[in-house]
């Protein structure tokens, strides 16, 4: 790795009133406040469906009679984003936390993500250059042209960590201003506490009783942002703004929308996403207790009926014809197929060649070969893909869980032929969502089934059946390395990883071509932080078999078994300690730190009861260098996890409670997808299909999680999903530590077995 440059992380200080337009609007009983980019081409998204004596002006903020209104443009779907969100506005506002509420951001492009593209920079997250920096400015203008409001690539905070700051401040600037016009009272003497404007005197203004006022103030030439030694809500556990309803069972799901007269829909499916009905015989169904019609839809039949259960049932009892691949080898035959494709033909990229492996290699000492591979792996949310829509006198409302509401709009416009104001995208609280909800599948086909019974209220429910076999799945993959070690170092690493292309099956279900290669094929291999004087990383592409999809961490959750597997490899081989190998290499401060710490935690080193073994996973990921070691031991009932500790790097934790139960999350999500997670294809179609086939770890199962958090990192990073790919490689690594048997398959479950 080229050396980086050594520079300090930017702080946000003066932004100039040019770059940014700050307004409030009076409105009956309040203002809207809120901040907007300079030369937007992208209206106010609050504009449409307003009621009479209402206004507003900018998208991130309402203050009216009932108090503040944060509105977060990113999904929630238990990672606690719009809980962080609202923070970053509330803190510049000055708001007490029990008074704020939120809303989810409407459909627009408004709420693009302009931080989802920094990835295909092609510059590793750990090059601070000025070159580097400028790349990743650069991807700012696809991705505003491109608009995406998705949720995903752990980007809601770094997206939002500038934008909702400079939004609470301009709503405090123009309060505070108007105070003063009122009381007379220099701005500079004037303070803020508690939602309230604070006089020398001691007396509060209401921020609700200055909207009127604060909409005629001509705003400052310049904004200010708390410096954080300030800050009194970011930086602190707070309470989740979702937390009460989860706990007490009134949050609303879209599974809970229940309107007057709804029929209920359930589909029988093709065997997999993409399958077109080519005939189908309904007359066993249609006359079973409860249903009331079968409508033919994109990718199945629908079933209408009183209710779920007789929805699936019926549906059940349809048989239908699809169109589907001529040929769709089992697992065994593609994996057959890699093995054939590392070749020029299927070269897609080399994304990093330093020094010349070939030539280390020729020297022929303490050279290593090792093959890896792992399986297909479902979403498998523990909420199936669902929706309730109504089309009724030209307006179109669907309530659905989606990390991309604006293309569920769109979908909406072409199916229904309404425009986008006739359109209303209710984005409820998601059960899981892991990249799965970023697709519009499950959304088409209600919108369908609503047009198709216009005036009546539907609501469409997959089965778990349908929702593990019509999947957009996470790769299978298999990857090839060479490892030398000299002098007890790695001196020569060549990695090829061979998948189909995650990238290019997404975006061709939206209709977007993917230009060049797929940096996902390699993600997490090419730009690790290991100092290697010949290190190359090439990615191979393969045909895609089944459709495939964003999985949480994406290329990232194989990669890092494959790259840090043959770490642990190369160590052992040469018989260093594991932890000192990956060290002797990593010169990048924050991975040595977060493997420092989490060495720390599990003592590593230290001395164990018998019978114990542990094993170290390491991966930089989304920015966010994640070190994690497993303890395990050899118990009656098979192989018992003990511990897991895991240190990362977020740069600035805006909330550590929640960056905690991320981590959390995210290990486990890993785990399971080490110990059991496979999906397998037999005579063309996929055979898991519930629960018993295709599980997830239990509470009995997990270990005990700990967590540290550290913030050496330059920039602000998301944790959603860099939990997620240590996990592989910190057990594997501890089965081999344990057993000896080095495991180069995934799940582990097939060759040794788990309590």
């Amino acid at each position: 790795m080229a050396k980086q440059d050594k520079k300090p992380r930017s702080t946000i200080g003066k932004i100039a009133r040019r770059t940014f337009l700050i307004g409030s609007v009076a409105v009956a009983g309040g203002a809207a406040f809120g901040v907007w980019r300079y030369k937007t081409p992208y209206g106010n998204p609050l504009d449409d469906g307003l009621t009479e004596g209402e206004a507003a002006l900018t998208p991130y903020v309402k203050i009216d009679a009932g108090g503040v209104t944060i509105i977060t443009p990113r999904a929630e779907m238990g990672q606690g984003a719009q809980t962080t969100l609202a923070a970053l506005v509330a803190e510049e506002l000055d708001m007490p936390w029990a008074d704020v509420k939120i809303e989810h951001g409407p459909p627009s492009k408004a709420y693009y993500n302009a931080a989802l593209l920094e990835e295909m920079s092609g510059y590793p997250s750990i090059d601070n250059s000025s070159k580097a920096a400028r790349a990743r400015g650069l991807t700012q203008i696809p991705a505003k042209f491109i608009a995406l409001q998705v949720t995903g690539g752990s980007t809601s905070v770094a997206d939002g960590y500038e934008k909702m700051r400079l939004a609470g401040a301009a709503a405090r600037r123009a309060l505070v201003a108007a105070a003063a016009g009122r009381s007379g009272i220099d701005a500079a003497e004037l303070t803020t506490r508690g939602g309230a404007v604070i006089l020398p005197s001691g007396a509060a203004i209401a921020y609700a009783d200055l909207a009127m006022e604060a909409a005629k103030i001509k705003l400052p030439k310049a904004l200010e942002l708390k410096p954080k030694s300030d800050w009194k809500l970011l930086g602190k556990s707070l309470p989740r703004l979702d937390m009460i309803g989860k706990a007490t069972g009134t949050a609303e799901y879209s599974l809970d929308v229940r309107l007057p007269n709804m029929l209920y829909a359930a589909v029988k499916m093709g065997p997999m996403i993409g399958a077109k009905l080519r005939r189908h015989d309904a007359s066993a169904a249609k006359d079973m207790p409860g249903v009331k019609g079968i409508i033919p839809i994109s990718g199945g039949v629908a079933v209408l009926a009183r209710n779920s259960w007789a929805a699936m049932q019926a549906a059940g009892e349809i048989t239908a014809e699809f169109d589907v691949p001529e040929t769709l080898p089992s697992s065994e035959a593609q994996f057959a197929a890699f093995a054939d494709n590392f070749n020029v033909d299927h070269l897609d990229s080399t994304k990093r060649n330093d020094g010349d492996v070939e030539a280390a290699f020729n020297g022929g000492d303490g050279v290593i070969e090792r093959e890896y591979r792992v399986p297909y792996l479902a979403h498998a949310t523990m909420e199936p893909m669902n929706a309730a829509a109504h089309l009724q006198d030209g307006q179109f409302d669907v309530w659905i869980g989606t990390q991309s509401p604006l293309s569920v709009q769109q979908a909406a416009e072409k199916i229904t032929g309404l425009g986008a104001e006739n359109i209303h995208v209710h984005t409820m609280l998601m059960g899981g969502g892991f990249g799965r909800r970023t697709e519009t599948d499950y959304a088409v086909q209600a919108i369908e089934i609503a047009k198709a019974v216009k005036g009546t209220p539907i609501k469409l429910t997959w089965s778990r059946e349908n929702d593990t076999r019509c999947d957009v799945y996470r790769p299978m993959a298999m990857a090839r390395l060479k490892g030398q070690v000299k002098d007890g170092k790695a001196h020569a690493l060549d990695g090829q990883f061979m998948c189909a292309s995650t990238m290019s099956s997404a975006m061709s279900r939206q209709g977007m071509p993917v230009p060049g290669a797929d940096s996902s094929t390699v993600q997490a291999a090419w730009d690790q932080p290991f100092d290697i004087p010949h290190y190359r990383i090439r990615g191979y592409h393969s045909p895609q078999q089944l459709p495939l999809g964003y999985w949480r961490s994406v290329g990232a959750s194989q990669n890092a078994f494959f790259h840090d597997s043959m770490m642990d490899e190369m160590a052992h081989d040469a018989g260093i300690d594991p932890l000192e190998f990956r060290l002797q290499s990593i010169t990048h401060m924050p991975s040595r730190k977060v493997m420092e710490r989490v060495a720390e935690m599990s003592n590593w080193g230290g001395n164990l009861p018998s019978g114990h073994a542990r094993g170290l996973g390491f991966c930089l990921s989304f920015g966010v260098p994640s070190a994690q070691v497993i303890e395990i031991t050899q118990s009656g009932e098979g192989i018992k996890l003990i511990r897991a500790c895991a240190a990362v790097d977020v740069g600035t934790a805006l909330d550590p409670r929640n960056i905690e139960a991320q981590v959390f999350g995210g290990m486990s999500f890993g785990l399971t997808a080490a110990i059991m997670g496979e999906i397998t294809v037999e005579n063309g179609a996929v055979v898991q299909g519930n629960f018993d086939e295709y599980d997830s770890l239990r509470m009995y199962q997990a270990p005990a999680f700990e967590v540290a958090i550290l913030e050496n990192e330059p920039h602000i990073r998301g944790i959603g999903e860099p939990g997620t790919p240590p996990a592989a490689p910190a057990l594997a690594n501890a089965v081999f530590a344990l057993t000896g048997q080095r495991i180069r398959e995934l799940p582990l479950g097939k060759s040794v077995d788990f309590a």
